[in-house]
This record gives structure tokens, sequence and C-alpha cells, in this order.
């Protein structure tokens, strides 16, 4: 049995004996609305002896109780502090990140685009050098074609001029003017043996 209990048992054993009016409905109190002045007193220090009790032996339990609970409550507000601050750690990394992100993609397309202008300029430079080139040469290659072509038009021309001539002066002459021709030539080449042939014969 309890403390607590024993103490109700102790003062209710102490209260007086108090005679109630008995009529046709019962047990009627003295008073139509308060207790008797020793009920009152009996229960003011049975609920101070509980008061007491319960401070004297709840107390350390409900004291350490809420200790633990302000323990446990700043220990979760220390640990949400600290998350938060992790978290805008984290963020302010990841910003960084992305901010160094940026700059190497604004880099690496700068560097894309220089390249891009080489290629472009060495490819014209190198487009017009071959223009140039094939210019040359088709130059060259007409300048001798014509030269070619030159050539054999004078070649023909001075074939077909020689047997124009030649044409024209066989038609020209008669027959007494042939005639004297070959005479002439035979002439000439008689002339031209006969003083061989006394050099031979002397000899």
């Amino acid at each position: 049995m309890s403390a607590v209990s024993t103490l109700q048992l102790a003062i209710a054993g102490l209260a007086p004996q108090v005679e109630f009016d008995v009529d046709d409905r019962g047990v009627t109190a003295a008073h139509p609305i308060f207790p008797p002045i020793w009920e009152i007193a009996l229960q003011t220090v049975a609920f101070a002896a509980i008061v007491y009790a319960i401070y004297k032996f709840g107390g350390p339990s409900i004291k350490k109780y809420y200790s633990d609970r302000t323990e446990r409550i700043q220990r979760e507000m220390d640990e949400g502090v600290a998350a938060k601050a992790a978290a805008e750690s984290e963020a302010l990394r990841i910003r960084t990140s992305l901010g160094d992100i940026e700059t190497e993609r604004q880099q690496i397309l700068s560097e894309a685009r220089a390249q891009a202008e080489g290629v472009l300029a060495e490819g014209r430079i190198r487009l017009d050098d071959e223009a140039v080139e094939l210019e040359a040469r088709a130059t060259d290659e007409i300048a001798s074609i014509v030269g070619r072509s030159g050539d054999e038009l004078r070649a023909q021309i001075t074939r077909h001029t020689n047997a124009s001539i030649d044409q024209v002066v066989v038609q020209s002459l008669d027959d007494s003017l042939h005639q004297q021709l070959i005479e002439d030539v035979i002439a000439r080449v008689g002339a031209a043996t006969g003083p061989a042939s006394g050099n031979g014969a002397s000899a």
C-alpha cells in the first residue's frame, strides 16, 4: 500500500462521525451547496499530501523528463541550424560551380569559335591560292594551245601557199616557156658536171 493511501485511511479514521438526516429520498446533506467543514479540511489536507508526494517522488522524474525534452529540442534546433548552414554552403558551392561551368563554357565556345574562324581563313587562303594556280595553269594551257594552233595554222598556210604558187606557176607557163626552162636546167646541170668529168679524164 502506498504512503498516500495510508495517509488517506489515517485521516478518514480521525474524521468525526457525522449523522445525516435520512428521509424518504435517502441521505440528505446538512447544507444544500457546501460539504461539511471537516470534509473540506480533510480533502484539503489530502490534496496537499498528494501534491507533496508528487513533488517529492515524481518531481525529479518530471524535472528529468522536461530537462531531457529541453535538451532534445535544443539538439534538434542545433541540428536544424547546422543543416541549414550546410544547405546554404552547398547552395553556395553549387552556384559557384555553375558560375565556373558557365565561365568554362564561354571559354570553350570562344576557343571553338576562334578555331573555326582560323580554319575558315586558312580554307579561304588555300582556295584563293588554288584558284590563282588554276588560273595561271589555264592561262598557260590556253597560250600553249593558241601557240600550237598558230604554228599549225602557219604551216598549213605555208603549205597551201607553196602549193598554190606552184600550181599558179605551172598553169601560167606555156609549152614553149616550159620547154625553155627544161633546157636551161639541163644546160646548168651539164655545165656543172662538165668540169668534173674533165678533171677525172686528165687524172
